[in-house]
């Protein structure tokens, strides 16, 4: 995967075979939580379908060749934009982590909650030992609120809001239109965005996190 290594993301096609996006279809379609109804589920580890894609030979074949053995999934969260949920995320990076509680240590914060769920911003040497793995199970063409990059932004580290917002108005952006079954795999600190969807359809994207950093000080994942 070098690209991943060199650009921070790369686009598979076709990763997941049609009968594997229907059974987790059916996984999102089977949990009533009310996230669903408002573009989401957090702590999608829960759904046993989901915690076996993230542990299949082929999902960790992928993710051991970028982090090594040691990595591990750390969340999984679904996203689904629909007429009824329909929005935009600005340019950012993905800076924070879920853990299982609050232990101070050097270096991390601010602290939040999210879904009963401690998050945490850890230093950016835990990001860089992150990758993102994204499972398309619908088409996701960019009318329909596919996710915008920002190639090799990831190298210049954890920036600060203003940064990430003068770097994406002077770079070209890469639109990662996505079939059904398709894979986009992302370092975190890449810089990233998407619009909402001008003709909005069912966009399920199984969003899974990979780390291979330990935490300090009796700090857990969650």
């Amino acid at each position: 995967m070098c690209s991943v290594g060199v650009d921070g993301f790369q686009m598979v096609e076709a990763f997941l075979a049609a009968v594997e996006v229907d059974v987790l279809i059916a996984a999102t379609d089977q949990d009533h939580r009310t996230e669903t109804r408002r573009g989401g589920i957090r702590n999608f580890l829960d759904v046993a379908e989901i915690r076996n894609l993230a542990g299949s030979h082929k999902v960790r074949n992928l993710v051991e060749e970028i982090l090594g053995p040691q990595a591990r999934v750390v969340r999984g969260i679904l996203f689904d934009k629909t007429a009824e949920a329909n929005w935009k995320v600005p340019w950012h990076q993905d800076v924070t982590i879920a853990v299982r509680d609050r232990v101070e240590a050097e270096g991390f914060g601010p602290w939040s909650v999210k879904a009963g769920i401690v998050h945490v911003q850890p230093p950016a040497a835990v990001m860089e030992r992150m990758i993102s793995l994204r499972f398309h199970l619908d088409d996701c063409p960019e009318e329909n609120g596919a996710l915008r990059v920002i190639s090799r932004s990831h190298v210049n580290g954890k920036l600060g809001e203003l940064e990430v917002q003068a770097i994406a108005q002077r770079a070209d952006a890469v639109v990662c239109a996505m079939k059904r079954g398709g894979l986009l795999i992302m370092r975190p600190l890449l810089i990233h965005a998407s619009s909402a969807s001008t003709n909005p359809a069912h966009r399920r994207v199984i969003h899974l996190d990979f780390a291979a950093a330990a935490l300090p000080d009796g700090m857990e994942w969650a």
